[in-house]
């Protein structure tokens, strides 16, 4: 598999991307599960190029999503394609779970690690909190309605740095230094009164994609929450905070919370984390006491 093998946002813009990567069917279950055989047992590269080109709309979706940090959307569209491919690449279909749902991670990834290297560690610090700070503030700033309002008031300092555990000083540097980088949805996108939003795409309907969090939610979650039940209390919690957790906490915070080191919380992680996997392939989940 190779990112030179796949469409790319050219001179004709992103509306043409977005038709053109259409052509690529979306896959049904059974499809998809036989490709991923192919590539996991035969190493089938034509295999893993139809799983990888008929993902490649998750990937558009996502990716426009990061276009507030003002970095060109093909550039991000390419390392959401990358991230893609390290998914295909480690997907193990034997787990009951659809491409989408286990790539979704892999892309976003791949795509704070281009956001973070293009800021550069200089502009935004080293510490896990400032990093924290960085790919939320956005998020907070749109729940409270502030995304135009330029410095931020006292209150809302206040808010922001309570919410995101961090100094209040660094919410009003990040909030400066990010000014002036975020797009809007309605920025014109060439002639004919287009807008960036027209060009996102519609996946209400997607079938794969609604397949695929169905699947987690009725299979994976359930057996994943059964799993749960065979971990002792700071081994669950720990688990839940790093794997389930839509905002990780990080190995530091946690150390400060159990008193012990970023090692050691990690060790729990990993040892809680083959303890659920082994149950849930095993397909047996022994039932609490």
């Amino acid at each position: 598999m190779s990112v030179s093998a796949l469409p790319v946002v050219g001179d004709d813009g992103l509306a043409k991307y977005l038709r053109d990567i259409r052509v690529f069917p979306l896959l049904e279950p059974g499809e998809e599960f036989m490709l991923a055989k192919r590539w996991v047992d035969y190493q089938d590269t034509d295999a893993a190029h139809k799983l990888v080109t008929s993902h490649l709309r998750l990937v558009a979706k996502i990716a426009i999503g990061y276009r507030h940090y003002g970095l060109p959307v093909a550039d991000l569209i390419s390392e959401g394609n990358i991230g893609l491919m390290r998914a295909v690449k480690k997907f193990d279909p034997d787990r009951g779970f659809r491409l989408a749902t286990y790539a979704m991670w892999w892309i976003k990834a791949s795509l704070n690690e281009f956001v973070l290297n293009s800021w550069s560690m200089v502009k935004i610090g080293t510490l896990a909190a400032q990093k924290k700070l960085f790919f939320n503030l956005r998020r907070i700033k749109s729940r409270l309605r502030l995304l135009e309002a330029g410095d931020l008031a006292p209150e809302h300092v206040a808010t922001i740095a309570h919410e995101l555990g961090v100094d209040e000083s660094d919410v009003v540097a990040m909030n400066r230094r990010m000014a002036g980088r975020d797009s809007s949805l309605n920025l014109p996108v060439g002639e004919g009164g287009t807008e960036i939003q027209d060009l996102m795409p519609d996946q209400t309907d997607n079938q794969e994609v609604t397949y695929a969090k169905s699947e987690e939610l009725s299979k994976g979650r359930k057996l994943i929450a059964q799993a749960l039940h065979v971990l002792n209390e700071r081994e669950r919690e720990i688990f839940v905070e790093r794997r389930l957790s839509d905002n990780p906490v990080t190995l530091e915070e946690l150390g400060l919370r159990y008193g012990v080191s970023r090692e050691r919380i990690r060790q729990i992680e990993v040892k809680a984390f083959e303890k659920v996997r082994a149950l849930v392939q095993a397909g047996f989940i022994p039932q609490p006491a």
